[in-house]
């Protein structure tokens, strides 16, 4: 009998600019799959809603302040990683109030979405780099 995976919930935001760019950010050393880059968000904590994850991560990671209502669902990835069960829920946000900074002082880079498609990413980030940019090219 196969035991029930434990699912871990993360919630991750592509932050877009005026110029259609995308942040992404490093992960840091010490940290599981460093080096690679990643949209920014993180865990949804118990009793939280994915929305309210992202807009708390995001101002703890970022320094700023984003309404769930700016928050647009775009895709999500669901991948086993080492005992438990990833589910990546990827939204789309193009506002926010506040200054970018990274308060781990991670490596952020603007890029356009063709140019993420190429950079070193967790497997359960791939994925979504394609749903993103039918979502940006179609604009729905």
């Amino acid at each position: 009998m196969e035991k029930n995976p434990t699912y871990l919930f993360v919630a991750a935001a592509a932050l877009v600019d005026r110029n259609g760019r995308i942040l992404v950010q490093k992960r840091p050393e010490g940290k599981p799959m460093a080096g690679l880059w990643e949209f920014p968000g993180g865990k949804v904590e118990p009793g939280e809603t994915p929305e309210a994850a992202l807009v708390r991560e995001l101002n703890e990671e970022l320094t700023i302040d984003v309404e769930g209502p700016a928050l647009e669902p775009v895709a999500f990835a669901s991948e086993a990683v080492e005992d438990q069960h990833l589910i990546l829920l990827l939204y789309i946000c193009r506002e926010w109030s506040g200054s970018i900074q990274s308060a781990d002082l991670l490596d952020l880079r603007w890029l356009p979405v063709d140019e993420i498609r190429h950079l070193p990413m967790p497997p359960a980030d791939g994925p979504l780099v394609h749903a993103l940019s039918n979502r940006l090219t179609n604009n729905v």
